[in-house]
């Protein structure tokens, strides 16, 4: 045969085998986002528009290392299934793209919009060039955010600082006006401004420092949620990230100021577990939708190292959010949309189930799950869910009424950092009903949703031996009122 169309055979060939291995490697979430390779983290621009869910993120397109930012472009129908698209907005010479938003300018006040059927979606982000400056840019799509135009105006908003960065921009309809939370990172504060066009910003005021000043503030968001069981009340959160964690404040904006009505000295936080930051709100939901997030699932201090290939990166389950009101504090009610039931399958249950020491739980010998656990609270004190063979432990304590996350044996990833991050707890508040966990667990990552989303961790485990049973131990015995499992379809099964 043809030297040359031998060459090309075996090409094609092994483009195919990779294509078929895409979405099955060893630690590959089955169904939570990640690129096909390549490194991403922060989400950026999630918005709704035209039956469509855009996600856009923090992307490097050549390794799977920070580096190199682009913004890369995924599309949603229903917020659990995706399809990754080509890159929405390149990085320009030295000048990356950090993270940003995305708002549907229906009123085309910016202008974009060359004719008044033409509605622009327009990506308000961070111009980023290294030690050098960070100002913020635009870009605007008239093809429902297939192809992208770079503001020729650009930067719209550079005060001179090298640590400005990040913008989120909302409409705020009581005063016809473009808001927008932008951290500075190293002062630790949120700034709020307006605009009329997305053109021109003017300050309105600034929030901070206070609650969790230890790491450098970033990816702020003010947004408006319900308030749970009330006829149309709401409330505005703002959320940030002090890296590597972080923190949100529920209170009350008045189109100028933003004023916590939480005690300053308690740190709140949207996900007390190791992996969970960046995490912003979907712009543009119909009215009838609680209010979404995604956020990134890793950590700062190791996510370079992470042992995935060939991407490295993922995103969380998508969040809805509510708030309560519990004695003078309002706390953030979070769960992972209703949408992801239609992922499970071979659905099993247990009730009374008696624990000896320890129970495996029979179809979790896999490594896509969800599970439902109900523990009595005159028994709760004593068990402790064991994930993938001690690679991750979940434990009440109920002589400190705190939810304990412990990332153990059977970790493979060998990193200091990761070993340092591995065991974290939240105050859960202590009632005479029974504790209520939903967990899900997805080859290398676990979400754990207490008490209806009061209390949220996400970690990373990256198991050494694979599809070991989640086993519940208890040392003194105990039964548990009710257990609940489903096996998890990969949103990626007609991948390829």
């Amino acid at each position: 045969m043809n030297t040359f169309f031998t060459c090309i055979l075996v090409l094609l060939f092994s483009v195919s085998s990779r294509a078929q291995d895409l979405y099955s490697e060893k630690y590959r979430p089955s169904f939570h986002f990640s690129p096909a390779q390549h490194w991403i983290n922060d989400p950026n621009g999630l918005v709704y528009y035209a039956g469509e869910y855009h996600m856009f993120y923090q992307y490097n397109p050549f390794g799977d290392v920070w580096g190199h930012m682009h913004w890369g472009h995924a599309i949603s129908k229903d917020l659990v299934h995706w399809q990754e698209l080509p890159i929405a907005i390149p990085e320009d010479g030295n000048l990356m793209i950090f993270s940003g938003s995305v708002v549907i300018d229906d009123k085309n006040t910016s202008g974009f919009g060359s004719n008044k059927n033409e509605i622009p979606m327009v990506a308000i982000y961070t111009g980023h060039i290294e030690k050098v400056s960070q100002s913020q840019h635009l870009a605007y799509s008239l093809d429902k955010g297939r192809t992208w135009k770079k503001y020729s105006g650009n930067p719209v908003l550079d005060i001179g600082s090298k640590d400005f960065r990040d913008p989120k921009v909302f409409w705020y309809a009581p005063e016809n006006k473009w808001v927008m939370s932008v951290a500075l990172a190293l002062e630790k504060k949120i700034q709020f401004y307006q605009s009329k066009n997305l053109k021109e910003w003017s300050l309105l005021s600034s929030f901070g420092p206070v609650g969790d000043t230890s790491g450098i503030w970033e990816c702020p968001d003010l947004f408006q949620v319900p308030v749970a069981g009330s006829s149309g009340q709401k409330k505005w959160v703002l959320m940030h990230s002090p890296a590597p964690y972080m923190q949100y404040f529920i209170g009350e904006f008045d189109g100028t100021n933003f004023k916590s009505e939480n005690p300053a000295s308690v740190i709140y936080r949207p996900d007390y577990g190791p992996d969970y930051y960046a995490a912003i709100m979907f712009n543009g939901l119909p009215p009838s939708m609680l209010p979404v997030g995604i956020g990134w699932v890793n950590n700062w201090t190791y996510a370079n190292e992470i042992p995935t290939k060939p991407w490295r990166g993922a995103m969380s389950l998508s969040r809805t959010m509510q708030v309560k009101k519990i004695g003078e504090e309002w706390i953030l009610y979070q769960l992972p949309m209703q949408r992801y039931n239609e992922l499970q399958y071979d659905g099993k249950s247990w009730k009374n189930i008696s624990v000896n020491e320890k129970w495996s739980v029979p179809g979790t010998e896999t490594a896509a799950y969800a599970s439902e656990i109900i523990i009595d609270p005159n028994q709760r004190k004593d068990i402790t869910i064991d994930i993938a063979g001690g690679a991750l432990l979940l434990t009440y304590d109920d002589s400190a009424s705190v939810f304990i996350l412990k990332r153990g044996g059977n970790n493979a990833f060998q990193n200091a950092e990761f070993d340092k991050r591995s065991e974290y707890s939240a105050k859960i508040r202590r009632t005479n009903n029974p504790l209520r966990i939903k967990l899900y667990f997805d080859h290398s990552i676990a979400e754990a949703y207490v008490n209806d989303g009061e209390v949220v961790m996400t970690a990373q485990i990256f198991p050494q031996k694979e599809n070991l049973p989640m086993v519940i131990k208890s040392t003194k015995g105990a039964t548990i009122p009710s257990i609940k499992c489903w096996k998890m379809h990969s949103i990626w099964k007609n991948k390829n």
